[in-house]
């Protein structure tokens, strides 16, 4: 080995902290990260949840800074490299031993089974590409060691690139959430095309037309995310929620770093924009006329204006106790109908007088209920941020308040109390079926299915409430023990939507 490597690596043997360097879109972040070394690869060990660990998942590119800790040579190390997690179970035990050893992180952080088993804990590789020992005379020539080994190809830099964007972007939309928007499309879709069979004009079903509301639908959806991203990032929710989780507060891209405010408005703008623009060419498909006078245009405009105003200033509905109303609305009643409406347009020729409407509105509300609770109990991790800024959600609302107890029984209640109704009415929808087929079918018995899962995210909620209420309660923890009744809602909403279309598509063809 040359005398200068050996220089270099004494000099990383000295010190233990870097100052790194990351950035995603133009923002950038500094941390002090205590490392140990591996070669001339460093490791060092990160909250997966801080700004860098965020930044380095999706750009890998970072700097590092280090010094001597006795400030004995006034030279610095500058590392320029990549930084990627440690996958692999062997070299990350590996890791969890180097730096307990080295006394980066107090042992009990390090194993805490609760940290570990939801993957809070993450350990670093920084490979360098190039380190420069820089002198602080402007005129010395620095010293520096090259790593081509390091460097990524072309090709491949370019390929990771559009893939982390492309994924940033889905996450910044909250695509795996779109279900709330699938669901009731396609129960509006189903229905329509129901009515279209009964009439005998099966071949009057326009799939372009479909595709549009459905392309519609995910738009208006995300553009209501990102606006409400944007709207609770200027109030500061977003910001001092510290209970967030893939269920609850947000994407987080603007405060994982990830992607600038201003990009997450005009995103929220560009998706309500092209909504518009949908609907009105669905309007003209319906009325002959860009702005003809239509039940959709009313429909629209209240679908988009429920989702900008969400969150948007100055109406902030979900500020004012109106949210919960709002998305029930929106992905209930307004898109089943929509939908409906725009799908049967062979039979109605926009003429609400041969709009048989009842089947697809009775069929909203059970769906209307359920995408409801799942934002619901989302709110019961995110009370303590909303009623900070003044968020008065319904949750924040019923929840009682005692020093720094919060008493979350009568919310828990209410949304029992809407599962029931939420059943309740798909069983009655089912004994209507039997003898107003017009109105329904007794094949919505079907979407009863998804209710012992209900059931069982009804008595976890249950479980977790005296956990909660327990003087010796771990309450930072006990948000996170919440995450399976959050999945079941989402998961019962979901399937129940699925086998309602199921069982009105089984009500046309049986």
């Amino acid at each position: 080995m040359q005398n200068s490597d050996q220089n270099l690596l004494q000099r990383l043997d000295q010190a233990h902290q870097m100052m790194l360097s990351t950035s995603m879109d133009g923002v950038s972040t500094a941390s002090l990260k205590g490392f140990v070394r591996d070669g001339f690869d460093l490791i060092f060990w990160s909250f997966n949840t801080d700004r860098a660990a965020e930044q380095i998942r999706l750009n890998p590119d970072v700097q590092a800074v280090i010094t001597l800790p006795d400030g004995s040579d006034k030279r610095s190390l500058h590392i320029e490299g990549r930084c990627f997690p440690i996958k692999d179970k062997a070299e990350q035990e590996s890791a969890h031993k180097a730096i307990l050893q080295a006394h980066l992180a107090p042992p009990e952080l390090l194993n805490d089974p609760f940290l570990l088993e939801n993957k809070v804990i993450g350990y670093y590789r920084l490979k360098p590409i190039r380190i420069k020992l820089v002198a602080p005379d402007p005129a010395a020539v620095p010293e520096v060691k090259e790593f081509p080994q390091n460097a990524p190809s072309e090709i491949t830099e370019g390929l990771v690139r559009f893939a982390n964007r492309l994924k940033l972007w889905i996450r910044a939309v909250r695509a795996p959430f779109f279900t709330a928007t699938i669901v009731p499309i396609l129960l509006g879709a189903v229905i329509a095309w129901g009515d279209l069979f009964h009439a005998g004009m099966r071949s009057a079903w326009n799939w372009s037309l479909f595709w549009l509301i459905l392309i519609g639908g995910i738009l208006a959806h995300a553009g209501t995310n990102l606006a409400n991203d944007y709207f609770d990032h200027t109030s500061s929710n977003d910001e001092i929620n510290q209970n967030f989780s893939p269920f609850n507060g947000g994407s987080r891209v603007i405060q994982a770093g990830l992607l600038k405010p201003f990009k997450v408005l005009w995103a929220a703008v560009l998706s309500f924009a092209l909504t518009i623009a949908i609907g009105l060419y669905l309007n003209k498909a319906v009325s002959g006329a860009y702005f003809g006078n239509s039940l959709l245009i009313y429909l629209g405009f209240l679908g988009v204006a429920l989702g900008a105003f969400y969150t948007w200033d100055p109406f902030r509905l979900g500020y004012r106790g109106l949210g919960e109303f709002s998305i029930a609305l929106g992905f209930g009643p307004i898109m089943v109908l929509g939908t409906h409406f725009v799908l049967t347009q062979p039979l109605t020729h926009n003429q609400l007088a041969l709009w048989h409407w009842q089947k697809p509105l009775l069929a909203s509300i059970p769906v209307a209920i359920l995408i409801m609770l799942v934002v619901w109990i989302n709110q019961f991790q995110d009370l303590p941020a909303d009623a900070k800024v003044g968020k008065n959600t319904w949750v924040v609302r019923l929840a009682s308040f005692d020093d720094d107890q919060i008493w979350y029984e009568k919310p828990f209640l209410m949304y029992v109390v809407f599962n029931v109704i939420s059943f309740g009415f798909i069983f009655m929808l089912a004994v209507i079926g039997f003898f107003k087929p017009e109105f329904s079918t007794p094949f919505v018995f079907i979407a009863l299915l998804p209710a012992p899962l209900t059931f069982k995210a009804v008595k976890w909620g249950q479980e977790w409430l005296k956990q909660w209420n327990s003087p010796q309660a771990d309450r930072r923890k006990l948000p996170y023990e919440l995450l399976r009744v959050n999945v079941s809602t989402i998961g019962v909403h979901f399937f129940t939507g699925l086998l309602m279309s199921l069982a009105y598509w089984l009500g046309t063809t049986l």
